[in-house]
């Protein structure tokens, strides 16, 4: 038996080839801020039609225990990461020496740091 979706006017629902979810539904992924001053972390994904429902089953499923304060989701599609095999051209330590404190010599003049 299928599922219809129910939109509103003006509204689209997802594509089931664009998506690659057989319900048609796009993947979001779940971001939850524990505490206020804390930063948004990556707390897991999940399928949902829209942002309003991604937003109401991230809660639902995230933060149960009143867990959190903030919630993000963002769709899967619009996450971009580099190939984790390549990190070295991102993130070449060696490139630059000058960040080590150990790079720099200290004169004498200004005694212990």
């Amino acid at each position: 038996m299928p599922y219809e979706i129910h939109t509103q006017e003006g509204e689209e629902v997802a594509d089931i080839e664009s998506t690659g979810d057989a319900r048609g539904w796009p993947m979001w992924e779940v971001f939850v801020r524990q505490r206020r001053g804390m930063s948004h972390v990556h707390a897991g994904s999940l399928h949902a039609p829209d942002s309003e429902t991604a937003l109401q089953n991230a809660r639902d499923v995230y933060t149960r225990r009143v867990e959190g304060v903030s919630i993000w989701v963002v769709p899967s599609a619009a996450v971009t990461a580099f190939d984790p095999d390549l990190a070295e051209d991102y993130f070449d330590a060696n490139e630059k020496p000058y960040r080590a404190a150990t790079f720099y010599e200290i004169p004498e003049e200004v005694g212990q740091m």
